[in-house]
This record gives C-alpha cells, structure tokens and sequence, in this order.
C-alpha cells in the first residue's frame, strides 16, 4: 500500500486543493503547474520505451526527492540542510554545482506536489543495488544531522524511508551512527565525539 509523505503539523502544506473557486492563474503559473505534473506523472508511471537518459533523470528526482523531504521534515528551515543535500546530489551523480541546485530546486517542488513515498523508494529500488541504497541512506541522515538536531520527525521518516528501500535494520543503524560521527567530527575537529557507544534509534 502506497504511504503519505509525512510533515511536521506546524508545515501548513495543503495536500488537496482547495473548495471555493480561487482566482485562474496566469498562463505562466498554468505552464509550470502542467510541466511540474507532466514530470511527477512520468516518475510514478514512467513509459516502457523510455530514453536510458529520461529513465537516469527521473532516478536522479527520485533520489533528491527523499533527501529534500528529510530536509523538509523540520517545521524550521536550516541552510547547512540544504548543503547537505546539495552534496549528497553532487557525490550520488558526480553534478556540477549548479545542477546539483537545479535538480534540489526540481525535487522540492515536486515534494510539495507529491503525497506518495512509494512511488519514488519503488523506482530507486528498481535501479539501485544495496551499497548504493545505504550510501543514499547516510546520506539522509547526514541532511538529519546537518542543523546539529535530530527531531523525532526525522527520526519517524529516515526509518519509513529506509524500510520502503529494504534496507536490513543493522546496515541502517551503521549508517545512521557513520553520518552522526561525521557531523561530530565536522563541529568538534579535535575528533572528541562518543558516536560510536551512541546507543541506536
């Protein structure tokens, strides 16, 4: 069964679209909202004679989907979250700086756009072999870590997120322990960290 993207009450998204008649959008808007539909459309139902490049994208949004939605997990945005991310990009798919920033600006809006986990863990699945799951897993933890807190939010969705991969419990917990003692390890130089006798959660 598909499952719900989930965000902090305090987020104010609206997943369905509101009742009373708002005022038509301009064309423009019109332009981005069918583009932006046409893209999420092709990643949930992507075409069997698809290009191996297309097929490489959508893999590339599927990706920076889940790191952005652990970036979106806090009520309150961090901007050393979003380098996370963007160093993620660039180390999962060798990016130049500024595709990196286009394909996080991508995933966010189509994270806004999207209430299913399912249809995007189910493609990298598909493409995926497990070590390259569980670097994109410490990858997430390490946007998790990034603000220097780990909410129970983050915690809730790193989990279902990892589920959803397949990803066996004790490879999760290494990787989520690896991106906590990398975070230590970047606020204290000095190496003092006690990640390694943390216990696991």
């Amino acid at each position: 069964m598909a499952k719900r993207l989930g965000r902090p009450a305090s987020s104010g998204l609206a997943i369905h679209a509101p009742t009373g008649g708002p005022p038509a959008p301009c064309h423009h808007l019109q332009v981005v909202i069918k583009t932006l539909k046409d893209l999420v459309d092709r990643v949930l139902s992507p075409a069997p004679d698809a290009a191996p490049q297309n097929v490489e994208h959508l893999l590339q949004l599927a990706t920076a989907v889940m790191l952005v939605e652990v970036m979106r997990a806090d009520a309150s945005f961090h901007p050393d979250e979003r380098r996370a991310v963007l160093a993620a990009l660039r180390d999962k798919f060798d990016l130049a700086d500024d595709e990196a920033q286009r394909l996080a600006d991508l995933a966010e809006a189509t994270a806004r756009d999207a209430t299913d986990l399912f249809a995007f863990t189910s493609r990298i699945n598909a493409r995926f072999e497990m070590p390259q799951k569980l670097r994109m897993v410490e990858h997430m933890w390490r946007v998790a870590y990034a603000d220097g807190h780990l909410s129970e939010h983050e915690r809730h969705l790193l989990w279902r997120i990892a589920d959803l991969l397949h990803v066996p419990k004790g490879a999760y917990v290494h990787a989520r322990m690896r991106a906590q003692a990398a975070a230590t390890t970047k606020d204290d130089p000095t190496g003092a960290t006690d990640a390694d006798t943390a216990a696991p959660g």
